[in-house]
Protein backbone atom coordinates (compact mmCIF):
# COMPACT_ATOMS: atom_id res chain seq x y z
CA UNK A 1 0.00 0.00 0.00
CA UNK A 2 1.68 3.57 -0.71
CA UNK A 3 1.15 5.91 1.70
CA UNK A 4 2.90 8.76 -0.36
CA UNK A 5 2.58 9.90 -4.05
CA UNK A 6 3.26 12.52 -6.86
CA UNK A 7 2.28 12.22 -10.33
CA UNK A 8 4.43 14.78 -12.22
CA UNK A 9 5.21 16.87 -9.84
CA UNK A 10 7.16 20.19 -10.54
CA UNK A 11 8.20 23.44 -9.34
CA UNK A 12 10.01 25.81 -11.32
CA UNK A 13 11.23 29.63 -10.38
CA UNK A 14 11.30 32.53 -13.08
CA UNK A 15 10.55 32.88 -16.72
CA UNK A 16 11.97 31.45 -19.81
CA UNK A 17 14.68 31.93 -20.55
CA UNK A 18 16.46 31.86 -16.80
CA UNK A 19 13.49 29.76 -15.44
CA UNK A 20 15.03 27.47 -12.95
CA UNK A 21 13.08 23.45 -12.64
CA UNK A 22 13.81 23.18 -9.34
CA UNK A 23 11.69 20.10 -9.61
CA UNK A 24 10.58 18.75 -13.35
CA UNK A 25 8.36 15.89 -13.50
CA UNK A 26 8.75 13.77 -10.64
CA UNK A 27 6.68 10.60 -10.19
CA UNK A 28 6.94 8.34 -7.09
CA UNK A 29 5.39 6.06 -5.02
CA UNK A 30 6.23 5.41 -1.20
CA UNK A 31 5.13 2.25 0.48
CA UNK A 32 3.81 2.29 3.97
CA UNK A 33 5.93 1.23 6.51
CA UNK A 34 9.40 1.43 4.57
CA UNK A 35 12.26 3.76 4.93
CA UNK A 36 13.50 5.69 1.59
CA UNK A 37 16.60 7.75 0.77
CA UNK A 38 16.60 10.85 -1.57
CA UNK A 39 19.87 11.31 -2.13
CA UNK A 40 21.44 14.04 -4.63
CA UNK A 41 24.22 16.80 -4.51
CA UNK A 42 23.87 19.83 -3.29
CA UNK A 43 21.23 21.93 -5.60
CA UNK A 44 20.12 19.22 -7.56
CA UNK A 45 16.46 19.52 -5.84
CA UNK A 46 15.83 17.05 -3.31
CA UNK A 47 15.12 20.12 -0.22
CA UNK A 48 12.30 21.00 -2.75
CA UNK A 49 10.72 18.06 -3.23
CA UNK A 50 10.76 17.16 0.66
CA UNK A 51 8.94 20.65 0.77
CA UNK A 52 6.64 19.79 -1.75
CA UNK A 53 6.38 16.67 -0.15
CA UNK A 54 5.30 17.77 3.01
CA UNK A 55 3.06 20.54 2.00
CA UNK A 56 5.66 23.33 3.13
CA UNK A 57 5.64 24.17 -0.49
CA UNK A 58 2.96 24.79 -3.54
CA UNK A 59 4.04 22.86 -6.33
CA UNK A 60 3.82 24.75 -10.23
CA UNK A 61 1.99 21.78 -11.58
CA UNK A 62 1.28 18.01 -10.41
CA UNK A 63 0.45 16.27 -7.71
CA UNK A 64 0.87 15.16 -4.00
CA UNK A 65 -0.82 12.64 -2.24
CA UNK A 66 -0.67 11.77 1.76
CA UNK A 67 -2.18 8.95 3.15
CA UNK A 68 -4.81 9.40 0.67
CA UNK A 69 -5.46 13.42 0.97
CA UNK A 70 -4.43 15.29 -2.49
CA UNK A 71 -2.26 18.03 -1.13
CA UNK A 72 -3.88 20.52 -3.82
CA UNK A 73 -7.31 20.33 -2.45
CA UNK A 74 -7.10 21.73 0.89
CA UNK A 75 -6.99 25.40 2.41
CA UNK A 76 -4.04 27.04 4.32
CA UNK A 77 -5.65 26.26 6.94
CA UNK A 78 -6.53 22.62 6.56
CA UNK A 79 -3.15 21.90 5.26
CA UNK A 80 -1.54 23.27 8.33
CA UNK A 81 -4.22 21.09 10.35
CA UNK A 82 -3.11 17.87 7.72
CA UNK A 83 0.21 18.13 8.52
CA UNK A 84 0.68 18.76 11.98
CA UNK A 85 -1.59 15.65 12.16
CA UNK A 86 -0.30 12.76 9.13
CA UNK A 87 3.06 14.63 9.03
CA UNK A 88 6.17 14.95 10.99
CA UNK A 89 9.25 16.74 10.57
CA UNK A 90 13.00 15.71 11.68
CA UNK A 91 15.02 18.78 10.19
CA UNK A 92 18.83 19.43 10.38
CA UNK A 93 18.79 22.09 12.95
CA UNK A 94 16.63 20.01 15.41
CA UNK A 95 14.19 23.11 15.76
CA UNK A 96 13.71 22.39 19.66
CA UNK A 97 11.93 25.36 21.78
CA UNK A 98 14.75 26.17 24.21
CA UNK A 99 12.48 27.44 27.00
CA UNK A 100 10.67 23.95 27.43
CA UNK A 101 11.47 20.33 28.69
CA UNK A 102 12.54 17.53 26.51
CA UNK A 103 8.83 15.98 27.66
CA UNK A 104 6.66 19.25 26.60
CA UNK A 105 9.08 19.56 23.14
CA UNK A 106 8.28 16.11 22.19
CA UNK A 107 4.21 16.29 23.11
CA UNK A 108 3.97 19.99 22.03
CA UNK A 109 2.31 18.75 17.99
CA UNK A 110 -0.07 16.55 19.75
CA UNK A 111 -1.04 19.21 22.44
CA UNK A 112 -1.59 21.78 19.60
CA UNK A 113 -3.40 20.11 18.04
CA UNK A 114 -6.04 19.51 21.03
CA UNK A 115 -5.41 15.79 21.56
CA UNK A 116 -4.48 13.95 24.88
CA UNK A 117 -0.64 12.26 24.36
CA UNK A 118 -0.45 8.66 24.29
CA UNK A 119 1.86 8.44 27.77
CA UNK A 120 1.93 4.62 26.90
CA UNK A 121 3.45 4.77 23.69
CA UNK A 122 5.40 8.31 24.41
CA UNK A 123 7.21 5.92 26.98
CA UNK A 124 7.85 3.70 24.75
CA UNK A 125 9.52 6.13 22.48
CA UNK A 126 11.53 7.63 25.16
CA UNK A 127 12.98 4.23 26.01
CA UNK A 128 13.68 3.13 22.12
CA UNK A 129 15.28 6.53 21.84
CA UNK A 130 17.41 6.92 25.37
CA UNK A 131 15.57 9.41 26.59
CA UNK A 132 13.40 8.48 29.51
CA UNK A 133 15.88 9.87 31.92
CA UNK A 134 16.34 13.17 29.87
CA UNK A 135 12.52 14.38 29.95
CA UNK A 136 12.75 17.44 32.70
CA UNK A 137 15.74 18.73 30.93
CA UNK A 138 15.92 21.74 28.41
CA UNK A 139 17.46 21.17 24.97
CA UNK A 140 20.86 22.95 25.90
CA UNK A 141 21.91 20.38 28.18
CA UNK A 142 21.96 17.79 25.60
CA UNK A 143 24.27 16.73 23.25
CA UNK A 144 23.45 17.24 19.27
CA UNK A 145 22.89 13.64 18.95
CA UNK A 146 20.38 13.80 22.01
CA UNK A 147 18.71 16.55 20.61
CA UNK A 148 18.76 15.28 17.71
CA UNK A 149 16.66 11.85 19.43
CA UNK A 150 14.09 14.64 20.87
CA UNK A 151 13.43 15.50 17.35
CA UNK A 152 12.71 12.10 16.01
CA UNK A 153 10.54 11.45 19.53
CA UNK A 154 8.74 14.45 18.18
CA UNK A 155 7.97 13.33 14.72
CA UNK A 156 6.69 9.95 16.12
CA UNK A 157 4.97 10.61 18.96
CA UNK A 158 1.47 12.39 17.18
CA UNK A 159 1.52 9.18 14.70
CA UNK A 160 2.27 10.31 11.44
CA UNK A 161 1.41 8.66 8.19
CA UNK A 162 4.52 9.96 7.39
CA UNK A 163 7.88 11.59 8.91
CA UNK A 164 10.39 13.36 6.94
CA UNK A 165 13.99 13.69 7.58
CA UNK A 166 15.91 16.95 5.91
CA UNK A 167 19.55 16.05 6.33
CA UNK A 168 19.04 14.56 10.12
CA UNK A 169 22.94 14.10 10.58
CA UNK A 170 23.76 17.50 8.86
CA UNK A 171 25.43 18.94 12.01
CA UNK A 172 26.54 15.52 13.77
CA UNK A 173 30.08 13.56 13.59
CA UNK A 174 30.68 10.08 12.26
CA UNK A 175 29.76 8.04 15.36
CA UNK A 176 26.66 10.39 16.18
CA UNK A 177 25.43 10.00 12.52
CA UNK A 178 26.19 5.99 12.96
CA UNK A 179 23.72 6.16 16.04
CA UNK A 180 20.67 8.33 14.36
CA UNK A 181 20.50 6.41 11.50
CA UNK A 182 20.15 3.11 13.65
CA UNK A 183 17.38 4.61 15.50
CA UNK A 184 15.80 5.76 12.46
CA UNK A 185 15.70 2.26 11.20
CA UNK A 186 14.50 0.89 14.38
CA UNK A 187 11.94 3.34 14.86
CA UNK A 188 10.65 2.55 11.18
CA UNK A 189 10.59 -0.93 11.72
CA UNK A 190 9.19 -1.37 15.62
CA UNK A 191 6.56 1.41 15.08
CA UNK A 192 5.98 0.41 11.18
CA UNK A 193 6.56 4.05 10.71
CA UNK A 194 6.74 5.29 6.98
CA UNK A 195 10.23 7.85 6.70
CA UNK A 196 11.66 9.55 3.62
CA UNK A 197 15.12 10.81 4.45
CA UNK A 198 16.95 13.32 1.88
CA UNK A 199 20.71 13.37 2.35
CA UNK A 200 23.67 14.40 0.08
CA UNK A 201 25.75 11.11 1.87
CA UNK A 202 25.43 7.94 -0.54
CA UNK A 203 26.75 5.75 2.45
CA UNK A 204 24.07 6.98 4.64
CA UNK A 205 21.90 6.40 1.78
CA UNK A 206 22.95 2.61 1.53
CA UNK A 207 21.10 2.11 5.32
CA UNK A 208 18.09 3.20 4.13
CA UNK A 209 15.36 0.31 2.50
CA UNK A 210 14.95 1.76 -0.82
CA UNK A 211 17.51 4.68 -2.28
CA UNK A 212 15.95 7.29 -4.91
CA UNK A 213 18.24 9.36 -6.28
CA UNK A 214 17.91 12.84 -7.79
CA UNK A 215 19.42 14.98 -10.25
CA UNK A 216 18.84 18.40 -11.77
CA UNK A 217 15.15 18.17 -10.32
CA UNK A 218 14.55 15.01 -11.87
CA UNK A 219 14.92 11.20 -10.34
CA UNK A 220 17.48 8.99 -12.63
CA UNK A 221 17.68 6.14 -10.13
CA UNK A 222 16.12 3.73 -7.70
CA UNK A 223 17.36 0.90 -5.91
CA UNK A 224 15.99 -1.21 -3.39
Amino acid sequence: MNILSTNNLTKYYGAEPLQVKAIDGVTLEIEKGSFTAIVGTSGSGKSTLLHLLGGLDIPTSGSVCVDGQELSGLGKNELAVFRRRKIGFIFQNYNLMPNLTVYDNIVLPVELDGRNVDKEYLNSIATTLGLEDKLNRKPNKLSGGQQQRVAIARALVAKPALILADEPTGNLDSHTTQEVIGLLQTTSKKYHQTIVMITHNDEIAQSADRTIRIEDGRIVGSRW
